[in-house]
């Protein structure tokens, strides 16, 4: 297959997500995707070109009782080679009385597709999904017995992902997990299928001046049966050390992000979320915080990553 082949069937990838209609808040959401891509593209194992390790926590809609809560950890590096990446994500995921944990091990291929170095990688990943369900927590009660009892369910996962990128940009399309599986539906208090996720992601780095680079970039999920959710972003990053960002996850809330990069391997980012629906009236908004560590090669000196 020529490079030009592959790249009009990415392009083709991501408009064929930009118009499948879909929602249902499953999967876990983050304001600060950017920075945390190996959650939803195995593909993006080892594309740090060092040893990244990522932790993320957010607590959505503060003030509701049984509001989701979601704690990530992600660690990923190249081998020696650098074709191959490996890495392992962890996400831990809760909604009322029901919780989630993944479970997922990450491979990349990364193969060279022109002299400006740009680069397609092909990622999979293999894992396990724990479903818990405690009803003693809050006020769940249901009249329907069987909904009322403790349950743990344990179903593997398998997904896959590509990722096509250069220095200077990047485009993703990724689906976390091929498989169905129970999953607790917090709003019709029952336990169903899990459908389908689909993500497309896409970020550009445009310099402004010699200390200022702007650093949009989008993160589409779709969910069959219901509509696209679309996120929307803007990144500043002042002289490689601060970020400063505005976001807007489509009819539901509106962010504003910063970050600092405390040293070479060590950065930490902030992000508020206000909901622009009527459930506004009943909470104070949505935090999340990240910190991102990475291990430098000796001897070996690597070009900056702004994604």
């Amino acid at each position: 297959m020529t490079h030009k082949l592959v790249l009009k069937g990415i392009i083709v990838a991501v408009f064929m997500l930009l118009i499948h209609t879909s929602f249902a808040q499953q999967d876990p959401q983050y304001t600060q995707y950017m920075y945390n891509t190996l959650s939803v593209n195995p593909a993006y194992a080892g594309q740090r070109q060092v040893l990244s390790v990522t932790g993320l926590y957010r607590t959505q809609w503060v003030g509701i009782d049984g509001a989701p809560e979601t704690q990530t950890f992600a660690v990923h590096t190249p081998l020696r080679n650098e074709k191959l990446g490996l890495g392992l994500s962890v996400v831990n995921d809760a909604l009322g009385p029901a919780t989630e944990s993944y479970i997922d091990a990450n491979f990349s291929y990364t193969l060279l597709v022109n002299k400006a170095l740009t680069k397609l990688s092909f990622g999979v990943k293999a894992g396990m999904h724990l479903l818990q369900t405690d009803w003693s927590k809050g006020k769940y009660k249901n009249p329907d017995a069987v909904f009322n009892e403790n349950m743990s369910l344990i179903s593997p996962t398998i997904g896959a992902g590509l990722y096509l990128h250069n220095q200077n940009w990047y485009l993703g399309v990724a689906i976390p997990n091929f498989l169905t599986t129970k999953h607790y539906d917090d709003f019709q208090e029952s336990v169903a299928s899990e459908r389908l996720h689909y993500y497309a992601i896409a970020g550009y780095v445009f310099d402004i001046n010699e200390h200022t680079k702007l650093k949009p970039a989008v993160l589409v999920k779709a969910v069959s049966g219901a509509p696209i959710i679309a996120d929307v972003s803007a990144n500043l990053l002042l002289r490689n050390k601060i970020t400063l960002g505005l976001a807007y996850r489509w009819d539901d809330a509106f962010s504003g992000l910063v970050g600092f990069q405390l040293s070479q391997g060590l950065y930490i980012g902030y992000a508020y979320d206000t909901t622009t629906t009527n459930l506004n009236n009943y909470n104070s908004g949505s935090h999340e915080i990240m910190l991102r560590f990475e291990l430098q090669k000796l001897g070996k000196i690597i070009s900056p990553r702004f994604f």
